[in-house]
């Protein structure tokens, strides 16, 4: 699916209808330049899951809880150098727990994503205006936007 946004309220509300239709074990890997607005997106999910907090982005601590309608991990892998780092915090108790995961850069851990996961990509494209967003959203294993 294709889906363009204006602003980073498209982008959001985008986010939060993806929110509002996950169930237990959904994983949204998200990939994208720097500032492209994955974490506007994220904040729609976790929207979207009923959670009230202020969502940040975990890129040192690699991995953010948080409670809503269902469990949300929202995970930062920018910084994994070895996708066995993942190992080190249990990605596997997330990915086929009883939650809601989304991995922002997922495509450097792509081997560890499970075949059920749906692959975000958010591209510019300044053509269009500062603000405007191609969004892809797609569901196939290992693939690379």
């Amino acid at each position: 699916m294709q889906y363009e946004s204006f602003s980073a309220e498209d982008t959001k509300q985008l986010g939060a209808a993806l929110g509002r239709k996950a169930k237990k074990g959904s994983i949204y890997c998200l990939i994208g330049d720097l500032g492209v607005g994955k974490t506007v997106l994220t904040k729609g999910v976790a929207e979207g899951l009923g959670i009230n907090e202020a969502i940040t982005s975990p890129t040192f601590t690699i991995v953010n809880e948080y409670e809503g309608s269902l469990p949300f991990y929202h995970f930062d892998v920018y910084r994994i150098v070895d996708p066995e780092e993942m190992d080190e915090i249990g990605y596997e108790e997330y990915f086929f727990g009883q939650g809601v995961c989304l991995i922002e850069w997922a495509n450097l851990i792509q081997d560890l994503i499970p075949d059920h996961a749906l692959w975000i990509e958010i591209k510019k494209d300044l053509s269009k205006g500062e603000d405007y967003r191609e969004i892809s959203v797609v569901e196939q294993k290992g693939r690379i936007l």
